[in-house]
């Protein structure tokens, strides 16, 4: 389902605009940690006073060229969570309050920012997926979204800020997940990487702060990503609206 491949990006051309992303990550990465600092602070010590176990959680993600990957985020469910599933719906029961705040300002992430110091994630970059749903779900086609490294943003994320909510609410939600949600965002990681550019990465940068912005702050339903009406406009329409009329 990825879109637009008579423009497909040719990365061999772009040597000097990859390596300049690569500057540019560690240098955003830097600033960020630094600018972040006190709300990450913040954060773990709600952590540290709202639920027992450690301020950090390492996930285990499929990286770059198949290649196992620990992320670092902050832990917003109880310790052994993980066990029960890969998948968590918004009224998930094992997330804790303060976790959920996390969860929604999208903070919990923020720790991310030491894998790209790392070298092993990006800004922008489909996100780093549960390494199970990758060997289980993923298409010959949508392996290619492992030949870069994963971020922190993409179109997939964005996608997931407007519209994840509306398949992550059953219990069943790996299942409603895969069906309704990953090929989706797939595709729009793929359109991704077809289209690349340091401007592209920029203009996905601008829309993740705004769709994170809108949704803890806005009742307002956001609009389909700009990759999901190129890739599936001849079959959905606009969708506007308010979150309370689901």
């Amino acid at each position: 389902m990825g879109g637009g491949k008579e423009d497909k990006c040719d990365y061999k051309s772009k040597r000097n605009e990859l390596v300049l992303k690569m500057l540019i990550d560690k240098v955003l990465a830097g600033l960020a940690l630094t600018a972040f600092s006190p709300i990450m602070l913040v954060a773990a010590a709600g952590i540290k006073i709202s639920s027992k176990g450690p301020i950090f959680y390492k996930a285990k993600r499929m990286g770059k060229d198949r290649k196992p990957l620990t992320i670092y985020k902050f832990r917003t469910m109880r310790v052994g969570a993980d066990k029960e599933g890969a998948i968590t719906s918004i009224y998930d029961k094992r997330i804790f309050a303060w976790g959920n705040f996390l969860r929604e300002t999208k903070i919990d992430e923020l720790p991310q920012l030491v894998n790209i110091l790392q070298g092993n994630m990006s800004i922008v970059g489909p996100r780093p997926e549960d390494m199970d749903i990758v060997n289980k779900y993923y298409t010959e086609e949508e392996m290619r979204t492992l030949s870069v490294l994963p971020g922190l943003a993409c179109p997939g994320s964005i996608y997931n800020y407007t519209h994840g909510d509306l398949y992550l609410k059953n219990d069943s939600t790996e299942e409603i997940y895969v069906k309704e949600f990953l090929h989706i965002k797939l595709s729009m990681d793929l359109y991704y990487l077809e289209h690349w550019s340091l401007g592209y990465d920029l203009n996905i940068i601008i829309r993740t702060i705004r769709a994170i912005f809108m949704s803890v702050f806005s009742n307002k339903r956001l609009d389909y990503p700009l990759e999901y009406k190129k890739i599936f406009e001849t079959v959905h329409g606009k969708t506007n609206g308010n979150k309370n009329n689901k």
